[in-house]
């Protein structure tokens, strides 16, 4: 694949906005929408659907561990490095092959979803649900690696903001499209007669996100493989295993050295304070008078679009004056935006404030999430580029989820006042870590 011209150390603005247009950033916006799609369908929409159906809230509380599989994608990362398809990795690539697969496996699944009623086969909604989660986090792996290969590193933080676009857009599709489209199919009931659960309209809704995955089929029959990093052959199966599952990780120890443990700690702690936070976001919005036609159209549609907005600059931004700073950058705005939502909590119901709150947080995350992505991608050995990235992107999780799990306590103890600026403060050990990992010496 003929590699784009090089950016000068500085681009001008023409020049950063030309590379939002080039064709691999245009394949990372329809394949972030194909990466995005499945997300909310089997965690948020599905809570949504179950909940219609009568299922109690402790069941659909277990059902959500399905979302695990995103968490521990890194386990067979290293197959999808490395494992050949048979045919399929010798029409399409190493890369375009698992994509393909996965895709075709989340369509599968979101079909098993639709057609399945939760109130009568609940035992095949959950397989269908796990099947989509597992083929998603799989695409997820795949399509890491082959946006990481598809250009230098210079251009990553354009790619990561279209992938960032497409992903949201995404996203509205399947939590407010979703919605939209199971109420329009749904039969009126008899006047004054109790709304119930109408299978047929999730059937319906469920087989169109199904339809809405062809934007990823296409794009991947469409698109070049990038190019080849060839490996050297295994002579036996441990030694295969060994090029699999061992020298992505000790790559990585390899090229870094001591200083591993610098970067492995920043990546870990990064997003905390936005994780951290989302957590009691929804409680504190119910606790606050806000009602579900509010939060939904300041949260998820207007919320959304300003995380758009933030990913493209933080992506221009990183063009222009380098991922580090840009990453300093985005763990500032993070933390600092959790000190407006004490604010909010002290200030009362008031929507134009909630839009304002809104507004800045999720510029914020867009600039750190875009920030964030291209460092990651950076740090990765193309040889092992879905394996070690599978890696950074499960590890930046684990840490600030596990904390969140006691946010609810925090803030029955303290109060809302008190828990958002507690996590603002969890951003400070982050900047510190930033300055330390910028003073390292590029290897």
């Amino acid at each position: 694949m003929t590699s784009p011209t090089a950016l000068p150390e500085r681009p001008s603005w023409a020049q950063t906005v030309r590379v939002y247009l080039e064709p691999a950033s245009l394949r990372m916006f329809a394949l972030g929408f194909s990466a995005g799609l499945p997300l909310l369908l089997v965690l948020g929409t599905l809570s949504f659907r179950l909940r219609e159906a009568g299922l109690d809230r402790t069941t659909i509380g277990y059902l959500s561990w399905v979302g695990l599989a995103y968490g521990f994608k890194w386990c067979w990362a290293p197959l999808v490095d490395r494992l050949p398809i048979p045919l399929l990795t010798r029409w399409l690539g190493r890369r375009r092959s698992w994509l393909l697969l996965s895709q075709a496996m989340v369509i599968a699944g979101l079909l098993g979803m639709a057609m399945a009623d939760p109130r009568q086969d609940l035992e095949l909604v959950v397989w269908c649900a796990l099947a989509v989660a597992f083929a998603s986090a799989t695409q997820d792996i795949a399509l890491d690696a082959f946006r990481i290969e598809s250009a230098d590193a210079q251009r990553q933080g354009a790619l990561a903001a279209t992938y960032q676009t497409g992903y949201r857009l995404a996203m509205i599709w399947a939590g407010a499209g979703v919605l939209w489209l199971a109420a329009r199919a749904e039969v009126a009931p008899v006047a004054g007669a109790v709304p119930v659960y109408q299978q047929a309209a999730w059937a319906t809704a469920y087989s169109v996100m199904a339809a809405s995955m062809a934007v990823g089929v296409l794009t991947v029959l469409l698109s070049r493989e990038p190019a080849r990093v060839e490996l050297p052959p295994a002579r036996n199966l441990g030694e295969w295993l060994k090029g699999a599952l061992v020298e992505p990780f000790a790559d990585f120890l390899r090229r870094h050295g001591r200083d591993a443990i610098l970067i492995l700690a920043l990546i870990g702690v990064y997003r905390i304070s936005d994780v951290v936070m989302g957590i009691m976001a929804n409680p504190f919005y119910v606790d606050m008078g806000y009602t579900k036609d509010e939060v939904a159209a300041v949260t998820k549609v207007y919320g959304v679009i300003m995380t758009l907005v933030g990913a493209f600059i933080g992506g221009a931004l990183s063009l222009r004056l380098g991922v580090m700073r840009v990453l300093m950058l985005g763990a500032v705005l993070s933390a600092a935006s959790n000190l407006l939502f004490a604010w909010l909590a002290g200030h009362g119901h008031d929507v134009t404030a909630l839009i304002a709150v809104i507004s800045a947080d999720n510029l914020a995350a867009g600039v750190a999430s875009a920030a964030f992505i291209a460092y990651l991608s950076s740090l990765t050995n193309v040889s092992y580029s879905a394996t070690q990235y599978a890696l950074f992107s499960s590890m930046m999780l684990l840490a600030p989820k596990w904390l969140a799990g006691y946010s609810g306590a925090f803030v029955d103890a303290w109060g809302y006042p008190t828990f958002f600026l507690g996590t603002a403060a969890l951003g400070v050990p982050v900047l510190l870590l930033i300055w330390l990992t910028a003073r390292l010496s590029p290897r």
